[in-house]
């Protein structure tokens, strides 16, 4: 295994993601396990990175970002129409419901069922938030240099 060449850093936050109307739309506090948010590995967007950069254990910060700063515009291509016979007779295909994928590498990647009409289902392969303009309300809870 090859050392790290260069310093990473990340915040460890309890985490709470607004929309628009003020509902929550995730929140670590409820699952009690806070975030990792890595800076300068291309995980976040640069405009999340400039927000959380700078923070250091204890800050509490809120900021809001347009989709396409936050989970990125709703991107049409990624809304497939399944036959029905690609998934197990036994699952309930109502929409709403998260439904799951093989990725590359044996990743998994999360669907979401928007309508199902006869043998037709429509799945959003989309991030939830994409399309939305979000607030984050992070409390920082340690800040991470490896």
């Amino acid at each position: 295994m090859s050392e790290l060449t260069s310093t990473t850093r990340a915040i460890l936050c309890h985490m709470n993601i607004l929309l628009e109307d003020g509902s929550t739309a995730d929140s670590t506090k409820a699952s009690g396990k806070p975030a990792r948010l890595n800076i300068g590995d291309q995980s976040l967007s640069p405009a999340l990175e400039a927000q959380i950069i700078n923070l250091a254990e204890g800050d509490k910060h809120t900021f809001t970002l347009e989709a396409k700063d936050a989970f990125g515009e709703s991107n049409p291509d990624a809304i497939h129409h399944l036959d029905r016979s690609r998934f197990p007779a036994d699952m309930n295909l109502e929409p709403g419901v998260i439904v799951s994928f093989a990725g590359p590498g044996g990743s998994e990647i999360p669907g979401i069922v928007r309508e199902s009409a006869g043998e037709s289902i429509t799945v959003d392969l989309n991030h939830p938030l994409a399309g939305h303009k979000v607030t984050f309300e992070l409390d920082v809870i340690q800040v991470i240099t490896e």
